[in-house]
């Protein structure tokens, strides 16, 4: 059901579903489309949700040109524009929350909203430390099942790998046929673990809804809400049994959230005239 879109320079893979106000989902390291599985199932009667492949993720090149997060907001501004869509509410969840304050501090006109799951404004040092773990794993894995199934340790919940889930996900990614080359992922690890918002966050005007998994080791909870306390008005909430990305493990709880959050936002917005 997807295509790629000339957005810019790059041809960005993405994919449309729905009917109703714009949504843009932006994913994290390396996750394409298929990260926001349950969303495009989920929200698609209320809302027309766009997903699409970060730059050197899935179906979407890489350019040899420095890989910034700018560089990436800027992608996502070009493939809304590609899309004839004047503003979209925007959700993006670890790495791609990152590009999404940025989206929101170099396009604020594109941004009706900002949803930022397992966020933060910089890497303080255990997280960063934690980003160059895994910049080493990538590496150091013998193979790709290994370094899945241990980086997925830090992703997601003890209950998810315990009840399979976790397998079920690292079986769907060993099968994935676009995958991301090991450089392009430190790449992208480079751009996030160097990037700093902390100084123009106050500058963000968009609603904001920052979320943080209670059991998250590396997006800690106190990182999200120093975002949401230097973002005006922001609202913060931890889910406290949940860890990195509980858009996936409890998809209808989060959905839930987000649209009530959404609709707030429609109800209040004069640009939502339908």
């Amino acid at each position: 059901m997807g295509q790629h879109v000339h957005a810019g320079a790059l041809d960005i893979w993405t994919e449309q579903v729905g009917d109703g106000p714009d949504v843009l989902l932006i994913g994290g390291l390396g996750d394409t489309v298929e990260s926001w599985q349950f969303q495009l199932e989920g929200l698609a009667d209320r809302y027309r949700l766009t997903a699409f492949d970060n730059r050197g993720a899935g179906r979407t090149t890489l350019p040899d040109d420095a890989l910034t997060v700018e560089a990436m907001a800027d992608d996502a501004a070009e493939v809304l524009l590609a899309l004839g869509i004047g503003s979209a509410h925007v959700a993006g969840f670890s790495g791609g929350s990152i590009i999404a304050q940025e989206l929101a501090l170099r396009h604020p006109e594109v941004v009706r909203s900002l949803v930022l799951q397992s966020t933060w404004s910089a890497m303080d040092p255990y997280l960063r430390a934690w980003g160059e773990f895994v910049r080493w794993l990538v590496g150091a894995a013998p193979g790709e099942r290994e370094f899945l199934e241990w980086f997925f340790l830090f992703i997601y919940t003890p209950r998810a790998h315990n009840d399979g889930t976790v397998a079920g996900i690292v079986d769907e990614a060993l099968a994935f046929p676009h995958k991301q080359p090991p450089e392009n992922v430190q790449r992208h690890l480079d751009a996030f673990i160097g990037h700093d918002t902390t100084g123009r966050l106050p500058r963000v005007t968009a609603p904001t809804y920052v979320l943080a998994g209670g059991l998250d080791t590396t997006a800690r909870p106190e990182l999200g809400r120093a975002v949401a306390d230097l973002i005006p008005g922001a609202r913060f909430q931890v889910l406290e049994e949940e860890s990195h990305q509980p858009f996936q493990e409890v998809p209808e709880q989060w959905n839930g959230l987000v649209d009530s959050f959404w609709q707030d936002v429609e109800s209040q917005d004069p640009r939502s005239s339908g």
